[in-house]
């Protein structure tokens, strides 16, 4: 293909991390994951409403019919927000550490472990037909939209629309457009229920359109490959494609970490934290993932979730405190002080985020500290 299924974010996704990204994610740290609030709405836009007229005349050139073309731009809108968000992709980047804490907290191990039994017959066949482990493609489900419940909800017609307008990558966008109405004109599903992120990745594994031709397949037999559905069935089966047709290899590792013993030579060695984490022997595999999003963390991410999805260890090698003093699972305890404290940080992952900081500024306020919203060993101490 021309391009990889995550051009669009170029980097991770993922929804949950992700939507990033996400994906998906997935982890993203650009999540997938778009909300319908007022920077999704539409506004009027002359320019735009122009650019709309012909990309109406080149879909028709290329063969998609009058009907699908009219349905689907009926109601299409510019939706400023996906240009806000195109352009400001500089944001924050989490560091490995506080990446793999989020792809691999208890809650998504916990989560992928009851998926796996949910979904055991389906994904049983999926892994006999393609090759492919269950694990792996729950992995990239738990990353890219946290087990399809961050699948994103922006209009995708209008989200690519906006895409292509403004330029950027225009021409990129207009190909992810035109592969929509193809979609469309399949029957594989509605313009009303073909969302997805603010760049056009959709389903539970944040397939982008040119993507979704090429890998996505209908594993019900109901004649769709619905992405979207609240059945993860199909995406589960066109990411299993996807990987498949990608040159994945059953039953050998992605990689492993290898701090503490020399390498194999059978792959060669990755340090996505440089000299002061952990070491992995990167195989065949771990490039099978780089297809599905070359960003080096999700490709960990997602190997790493996958073993410990199959019972394998948390990462061996330690991480070092960070610039408060504390260490990872410093931090974790200190979320679940401020969380028992009544002082909401949500999931006690050790990423300090925006709530946390924001629960350490109540604490602080409610307790008639000096409000500096900062952690600290001390702050830590009169939690615990």
């Amino acid at each position: 293909m021309a391009y990889s299924r995550r051009f669009i974010l170029a980097g991770l996704g993922v929804a949950g991390l992700s939507a990033c990204r996400g994906g998906g994610g997935a982890v993203a740290q650009t999540s997938t994951r778009s909300g319908s609030g007022s920077t999704m709405r539409a506004v009027p836009n002359a320019g735009f409403d122009a650019w709309v007229d012909g990309a109406k005349a080149r879909a028709r050139a290329r063969g998609i019919s009058a009907g699908t073309v009219d349905r689907a731009f009926r109601g299409v809108g510019y939706l400023p927000g996906v240009v806000e968000r195109d352009r400001n992709q500089t944001e924050f980047v989490r560091s490995f550490e506080d990446y793999i804490a989020i792809a691999a907290s208890d809650e998504r191990i916990s989560t992928g472990r009851a998926m796996l039994r949910k979904h055991a017959r389906t994904l049983g066949q999926l892994e006999a037909k393609y090759g492919v482990e269950k694990e792996v493609i729950v992995a990239v489900w738990g990353l890219e939209s946290r087990y399809g419940t961050r699948r994103g909800d922006v209009p995708v017609v209008s989200a690519l629309s906006t895409l292509a307008y403004d330029g950027r990558r225009g021409k990129f966008f207009e190909s992810q457009l035109m592969a929509a109405l193809k979609i469309l004109e399949r029957g594989d599903t509605t313009p009303a229920k073909m969302t997805g992120s603010w760049a056009g990745a959709m389903g539970h594994t944040q397939f982008i359109p040119t993507s979704y031709l090429a890998y996505a397949v209908d594993f019900t037999g109901d004649g769709r490959r619905d992405i979207w559905s609240d059945d993860p069935t199909d995406a589960l089966a066109s990411t299993a494609a996807y990987l498949s047709r990608s040159g994945w290899k059953r039953g050998q590792l992605w990689g492993k970490e290898i701090t503490g013993q020399a390498p194999t030579g059978r792959g060669r060695v990755v340090k996505p934290a440089g000299d002061s984490g952990p070491v992995f022997e990167a195989y065949h595999n771990y490039g099978v993932l780089g297809r599905y999003n070359n960003a080096q963390k999700y490709i960990i991410g997602v190997g790493h979730l996958s073993d410990r999805l199959v019972g394998r260890p948390p990462l061996r090698a330690k991480f070092g405190p960070d610039k408060y003093g504390l260490t990872l699972e410093d931090r974790k305890a200190l979320q679940v002080g401020l969380n028992r404290a009544g002082f909401d940080v949500g999931e006690a992952d050790g990423v300090l985020g925006k709530k946390t900081f924001a629960a350490i500024e109540a604490y602080q306020r409610a307790r008639g500290l000096s409000v500096t919203g900062t952690p600290s060993p001390a702050l830590l101490q009169a939690l615990r």
